[in-house]
């Protein structure tokens, strides 16, 4: 089983040598890493180069934001598993990945994902608050429950089958594509109870509290353009997963 890793960066020098060394690091030999560049001005470029061939593949160009180039990544990708890793994020250990595919072995199921904490941008040892995913069952989107989407891997033939990111929801284009997968065309899905990923607090694919009235628009959209009849609660209740994630600890 080949896993994909999709990098989609932009002026990201200050962090991008971090994940890039955090998915050269991976034990799992079956991957290849796919750095999808929108132009940077600053010296992102020569950090991609200075990884020379661990860098499987590395397009740049203007795009029109961050899920169209996540879409070129993905057409791009030869794997049999596609996973997204943000330019300021980094892999938990050197062994999730290997984990990832032995799991989706396992499990039988197209999809998986896992847990997520959040950290400081300036010491990703320091942890500001844990994502616990929690096992998997569609009807918690009801519930404004969403998987964290840096850790969640999709078989490539499912995006081949039902599509890629929708780039009329520029804000929430990863939750209507889960949301679209999971819950409309009800892929097969697992949950790893593991931490898989760190990521950094503050990024610029971070949605931030003022595009969170945007945010919740664009959730609600994402509902009604899949033919899902939505609930308010569902968008009351999304915000309030994140206050739990300020109480719960990893394990």
């Amino acid at each position: 089983m080949k896993i994909s890793v999709i990098t989609a960066c932009y002026n990201s020098a200050a962090t991008l040598a971090d994940t890039l060394d955090s998915v050269s690091a991976q034990t799992y030999a079956e991957l290849e890493h796919i750095v999808v560049d929108g132009g940077s001005r600053d010296n992102t470029l020569d950090i991609v180069k200075a990884h020379g061939k661990r860098v499987s593949n590395l397009i740049t160009g203007p795009d029109k934001g961050i899920y169209d180039a996540l879409n070129k990544g993905i057409r791009l990708a030869t794997g049999d598993v596609i996973g997204i890793m943000h330019s300021d994020d980094i892999y938990s250990e050197p062994a999730a990945l290997a984990k990832v595919a032995e799991f989706m072995a396992r499990s039988g199921t197209d999809s998986c994902y896992g847990d997520l904490v959040y950290v400081e941008r300036a010491n990703p040892e320091k942890i500001v608050r844990y994502w616990h995913s929690g096992a998997y069952a569609p009807e918690r989107f009801k519930g404004g429950w969403m998987p964290p989407h840096p850790a969640f891997f999709l078989k490539r033939s499912v995006y081949e089958q039902h599509g890629l990111y929708n780039l009329d929801f520029p804000l929430a284009a990863d939750y209507e594509l889960m949301l679209r997968m999971l819950y409309r065309h009800k892929v097969s899905c697992s949950y790893l109870p593991e931490v898989l990923v760190k990521m950094r607090c503050g990024g610029t694919s971070r949605a931030g509290l003022l595009n969170t009235p945007k945010m919740l628009i664009e959730n609600y959209r994402a509902w009604r353009h899949n033919g899902l009849p939505a609930n308010p609660l569902t968008f009351i209740c999304k915000p309030l997963h994140k206050l739990k994630q300020f109480s719960d600890r990893p394990r």
